[in-house]
Formats: C-alpha cells, structure tokens, sequence
C-alpha cells in the first residue's frame, strides 16, 4: 500500500500558484508598457480600440518568446483577439515561418555558388 506525503501535494499547489502569479505580474508589465509605447490600434487588421474594449487588444510577441521583453518593445506588436488567434495557428499550420517561406518561394540566396570554382583556383 502507498502512503503518500500529504505535504507534497500542498507544496505544488504552492508552487503552481507563485508560478501563475508571477506570470501574471509578468503578462500585466510588457501589457501596460506596450499599451503605453503604441496607439491602440490592431497591427493586422488597423482596427481601433477604445477604453470600453481595450482588453480585447493583445500583445504578440514577434518572436514567440514570452520571456523576451525588451524595454524598447521591439519584439511586442498589439493585435486584436481575433488576428492573434489567427497568427498562432498559422504559426501551428506551419505557416508563418521562415523555413516554409523559403520552401514555398524558394531561397533566394545560394550559400555555397562559386564555391567550385574557388576551390579549382587554389589547386
């Protein structure tokens, strides 16, 4: 039979909720900052926002790095709801990246062109 230690599970419990509360404490700074820095207007779809419904306008991060805040807010753009929403699952769908943009228009620079003739030079 096991016994487990009752003090283990409130421990976790503790743990979860500080890791919710400083995420949260996190989200609230780039949040206000960005909110501060740009106008209100969605970066996709230039919808404009107001005070009533502001908190449908979110802040993406350009990179997906949500632990990349850089105080000049080069990696924040404000997306409504719905154009974020839409970016992640293009992001999910394997769009949105810079490998499929190369695979679908190809690369447009060639690493190694010229590389023989260079290599036929020095012998």
């Amino acid at each position: 039979m096991s016994t487990k230690n009752p003090n283990s599970n409130s421990r976790l419990d503790e743990v979860v909720a500080e890791t919710q509360r400083n995420r949260a404490k996190r989200d609230q700074g780039y949040r206000e900052k960005s909110l501060k820095m740009y106008p209100w207007i969605c970066g996709r779809c230039a919808r404009e926002f107001t005070r009533a419904n502001v908190q449908e306008l979110t802040v993406h991060h350009r990179d997906h790095n949500h632990d990349n805040n850089p105080e000049d807010g080069s990696n924040w753009e404000l997306l409504c709801i719905y154009c974020h929403d839409n970016e992640h699952s293009r992001l999910l769908d394997g769009e949105g990246t810079i490998e499929s943009k190369n695979q679908k228009e190809g690369a447009s620079h060639k690493a190694f062109a010229g590389l023989d003739a260079l290599l036929k030079h020095k012998k």
